[in-house]
């Protein structure tokens, strides 16, 4: 489902704001507690116990509500995933270095939320692959493309071998991220996720001296 994008220059085709502005805000605030309830009961539950039933009732709305927004629970769900990453900006994945991406990755990666909503997501590969598919389009398509442009600059600047495919590396970065998520405890905090990511990377030859001393004060 994708929003309304009317072409500009139509102002005279909008509906005066007496006979709409009332029922707006009703509207949009029903539409968020819709979506805000079906990924926490997603990350919650998992797919298997999410329902319109039950995100109606979370929401504090009625069935019919949701049914007039989502005729079915997949279009829901699919919607809620956009909307979760709605205020991603590609722009805010032009990292600098390796060092910066890893720092963004770690932050996201650190958050419980964050962690839990991926797996629940990965889970649904075979039953549901269109929330997977959601995620992809919202936001790991632009930090796949991101990631690998990063790479590609730390691989011009010497930073990693000559003879690296930022494609593969990226891809193992990944998988990497995946065996995080299963492996450890979402108590994990970013600095340990990083120390974890950089790990990785030094086993394929990242060299240490092209990223930033850390100082020890505090």
């Amino acid at each position: 489902m994708r929003p309304d994008n009317d072409p500009e220059g139509h102002a005279t085709a909008v509906p005066a704001p007496s006979t709409k502005t009332p029922g707006r805000p009703r509207s949009r605030e029903a539409d968020e507690a819709i979506l805000a309830a079906a990924l926490d009961l997603l990350i919650e539950r998992g797919i298997g116990w999410t329902s319109i039933e039950q995100v109606a009732r979370r929401a504090g709305v009625t069935r019919a509500t949701v049914y007039r927004r989502f005729p079915a629970l997949t279009d829901l769900l699919v919607r809620a995933v956009e909307w979760e990453y709605r205020d991603v900006d590609p722009r805010s994945m032009e990292w600098p270095d390796i060092d910066s991406m890893l720092t963004a990755w770690a932050d996201h990666l650190g958050k419980p939320r964050a962690r839990k909503l991926i797996r629940r997501l990965y889970a649904t590969v075979d039953d549901l692959p269109e929330l997977l598919r959601a995620y992809h389009k919202a936001h790991g398509s632009h930090r796949s493309r991101a990631v690998r442009a990063t790479l590609e600059r730390a691989r011009a600047a010497g930073q990693l071998p000559a003879d690296s495919d930022p494609e593969i590396l990226q891809q193992m970065l990944s998988g990497a991220a995946l065996q995080h998520l299963a492996a450890h405890p979402d108590t994990t905090g970013a600095k340990e996720v990083k120390t974890y990511f950089l790990a990785v990377l030094g086993q394929v030859g990242l060299s240490a001296v092209s990223l930033p001393r850390r100082s020890n004060a505090r």
